[in-house]
């Protein structure tokens, strides 16, 4: 069995930040429950419990939002709690958690610190391109106070990425932020392509990322890796590190460089299961961890072919000269308003990244065997 991995909304969608582009917060919206509430310990204790169950070998536990630092630091000491009354089968646990970091404090550094917690902080750049967009929730800039908490998970001694949405305003202005990220010590770095509003036409909004700007995103940021690279101190950059992978014929991690998606699990706050951080929609709905198992979870997903449908690629994209390291991409970017086209909306991006950077990847690949 593959190592189970179970992303855990302990509080649903409340957050302390008001991120406009915020696409948990649209899929709340279009939910008939717009649940906002903690998880119970109850649900708490039944979703642990039945993952170690049903893992075997290792099993992660990463937690996002919403904010899940808003469920307390005594949710998360209850969890260890819990994880040692029911790890009968001694499996290898790990845990993540993702924060726009503004409840953190000493405490909660200390105990990502002393347990092991890999966190990854959202952070948009530099001021002007973070503070465009994440505010807090009475309207204020957050970007100082972001920088604050970084700088505590560091004195701590805490392993972070930072996390970063590539919009109209980040895009364009990667050369800065990737200069600011240098200076500021982050070497782990991810990048994840803006959404639009579901069941919207695309690029209609002030955040929106267009093809043309993504592809000249991914360009730049190439370069700037490459230069690095070559002088030995490169940032560990997720999307990259996954096509040289591929390039040297090992499977990559990330579900957008396959092309086809993983077995995922995501539990909110409520124990209802989703195939998918993308999905968690009323249609989507897998079952629930207070009632049902993960093989029934499991039946489900197969009925409504999750996972097969995202294999839909045009017979145009599989003849593509690029396709054996695109690979077509998110399902989320083939889905156009709610209808799986097969049609990936950065199509383009990838084509003008692809023509410039991928006879350099192939480069670093060979230096790499």
């Amino acid at each position: 069995m593959p190592p189970v991995h179970i992303m855990i909304k302990p509080v649903s969608g409340l957050c302390n930040m008001r991120c406009s582009y915020c696409f948990y917060a649209d899929e709340m919206e279009h939910r008939s429950d717009n649940m906002c509430k903690k998880m119970s310990e109850t649900t708490l204790e039944n979703v642990i419990r039945k993952s170690l169950e049903f893992a075997d070998g290792s099993c992660t536990f990463a937690f996002q939002g919403g904010e899940p630092t808003l469920a307390g630091l005594d949710f998360y000491q209850k969890l260890l709690e819990i994880e040692e009354k029911y790890n009968t089968k001694k499996v290898k646990i790990e845990h993540a958690l993702q924060t726009n970091g503004y409840a953190l404090d000493d405490k909660w550094c200390h105990f990502f610190a002393e347990n092991n917690f890999l966190v990854g902080l959202s952070v948009d750049g530099i001021k002007a391109t973070h503070d465009a967009f994440r505010k807090d929730a009475s309207g204020n800039d957050t970007y100082y106070h972001v920088l604050e908490k970084a700088e505590c998970l560091k004195k701590a001694g805490v392993q972070f990425n930072v996390l970063t949405v590539v919009n109209s305003k980040t895009a364009p202005k990667i050369r800065r932020i990737y200069e600011q990220y240098r200076k500021l010590g982050f070497c782990w770095q991810q990048y994840i392509a803006c959404l639009d509003p579901i069941g919207k036409l695309q690029g209609e909004k002030e955040f929106s990322l267009t093809p043309e700007l993504y592809g000249n995103f991914l360009i730049e940021l190439f370069e700037l890796w490459e230069i690095d690279l070559k002088q030995g101190k490169q940032p560990y950059i997720r999307q990259f590190e996954n096509y040289i992978s591929i390039l040297l014929g090992y499977m990559p991690e990330a579900c957008e460089q396959r092309g086809i998606c993983s077995f995922q699990n995501v539990v909110e706050a409520d124990g209802s299961v989703y195939p998918c951080d993308f999905y968690v929609l009323d249609e989507y709905n897998l079952g629930n961890l207070n009632e049902n198992s993960f093989e029934e979870i499991q039946k489900k997903r197969n009925a409504i072919q999750f996972v097969e449908n995202s294999c839909n690629h045009l017979s145009e994209c599989k003849e593509c000269e690029y396709f054996f390291i695109c690979r077509g991409g998110c399902r989320k970017h083939r889905d156009n308003m709610g209808v799986m086209d097969g049609k990936n909306r950065f199509c383009q991006s990838y084509r003008m990244f692809f023509d410039a950077c991928l006879s350099r990847m192939v480069e670093i690949s060979k230096r790499c065997r």
